[in-house]
């Protein structure tokens, strides 16, 4: 799908002094609920709130160490996956007041939300490629060294810590690739192009020496920008006013959540995987009276916090594993640049350790990568058929 490049910045929630559900609730029951609100529908409105917090406590409640793992990010997926499908269900079950105003406004812009929403998946799966390209890297470096299934034991010597070596240089130079593209996305696109004249630097050598390592043909347009891409989704994402609460019979309350749920899961898929032009300036300035404002504050606040870590500031991706990869891999360099051969026992023991950690990173990838991509791709098909579906009910 072609890419929707879209400016602005997001803006701030108002704060509010009390939640809307009572609101709702006890104004449609004084007004002898003139429009058609049932016991049945509101108790389907207030599950809907409850299940989305409770989705997002169980997200916030694990340890800082498991947080913006491959396994963290998978449940994310797995969570709006779930909360996207009851929102769908509750839309089905209201079609007639769908049609109507305002309802009719408000999901017209949610809809919108999503279409840029598609963008952010497509430059995920990027990602999600580009790690696929480190690991093939690290797989050199294992085999080399004898950290592959496949290797048989047998000393160092100088002609596989040569191999070892050019593929962590090439594997740091990618990376650095990625890191420096917040700020020149347009230089690292031309750097892996088919044409690059500057060959006097050595870096430009090593990224045409990578280019291989590079999909030509992007998801996304070269001056898409995942940052300004937030800021749209979140652009007017402000809580019902307490006219349309009433007037919608309380749908419009799931669809600014589910609004809500769509930035922060977008968010946070930009925060971990790398992608063009990260940046993650976006205010989630939700009432606390919402039931599940509170784990989405609390878990925004936790990733801030995580980015703004010295060691993590100019990171590609805030993902564990690139964060534990890039420890490994630069360990593992150190040590390659200090032994003298022939290795000695000791030595050779300490770059065997340092190979097993990175090992386990890798198999760690390569078990939650390929689903998690999966996953992603299934988000970007129900978003698409759930606005298929609305877009023929009304």
């Amino acid at each position: 799908m072609p890419s929707t490049d879209y400016q602005g910045s997001s803006a701030p929630l108002s704060n509010l002094g009390r939640s809307f559900l009572p609101l709702r609730r006890d104004q449609v029951h004084s007004m002898g609920s003139p429009i058609g609100g049932s016991p049945s529908n509101e108790a389907e409105l207030e599950s809907f709130q409850r299940q989305v917090a409770d989705r997002f406590h169980d997200l916030a409640s694990v340890p800082s160490d498991e947080l913006l793992s491959l396994p963290w990010v998978r449940k994310l997926l797995d969570v709006f996956l779930s909360c996207q499908e009851e929102f769908r269900v509750i839309l089905i079950n209201n079609k007639a007041q769908v049609k109507n105003p305002p309802m009719d406004r408000l999901i017209a812009d949610f809809n919108e939300r999503t279409v840029k929403a598609l963008d952010v998946c497509n430059a995920i799966r990027d990602g999600i490629e580009q790690i696929r390209q480190w690991q093939k890297l690290i797989e050199i470096v294992l085999c080399a060294l004898g950290g592959d299934s496949n290797s048989y034991q047998r000393s160092l010597g100088e002609g596989q810590f040569r191999r070892a070596r050019k593929a962590l240089i090439d594997l740091a130079i990618a990376m650095l690739d990625e890191k420096d593209s917040g700020q020149t996305v347009a230089h690292r696109n031309r750097s892996f192009g088919r044409n690059n004249n500057s060959s006097s630097h050595s870096k430009d050598h090593h990224h045409r020496s990578l280019g291989h390592f590079r999909s030509l043909s992007w998801s996304v347009s070269r001056s898409w920008s995942a940052a300004r891409q937030l800021q749209a989704i979140g652009n007017n994402l402000a809580v019902p006013r307490g006219s349309e609460v009433l007037a919608t019979n309380g749908l419009a309350m799931p669809v600014y959540t589910m609004g809500s749920v769509l930035l922060f899961v977008m968010w946070a898929l930009v925060a971990a995987i790398p992608c063009q032009d990260r940046g993650l300036q976006v205010h989630f300035n939700v009432p606390r009276q919402f039931p599940w404002a509170a784990p989405i504050l609390s878990l925004h606040e936790k990733i801030l916090e995580e980015s703004k870590k010295r060691d993590r500031k100019n990171a590609c991706g805030l993902l564990r594993e690139i964060y534990q990869m890039e420890n490994c891999t630069r360990l593992l360099g150190v040590l390659a640049d200090s032994v003298q051969f022939p290795l000695s026992e000791e030595k050779e023991k300490e770059v065997k350790q340092r190979v097993n950690e990175l090992k386990q990173v890798s198999d760690a990838m390569k078990e939650d990568l390929e689903p998690l991509e999966k996953q992603v791709r299934e988000v970007f098909h129900r978003i698409v058929r759930s606005r298929t579906e609305g877009l023929d009910s009304l």
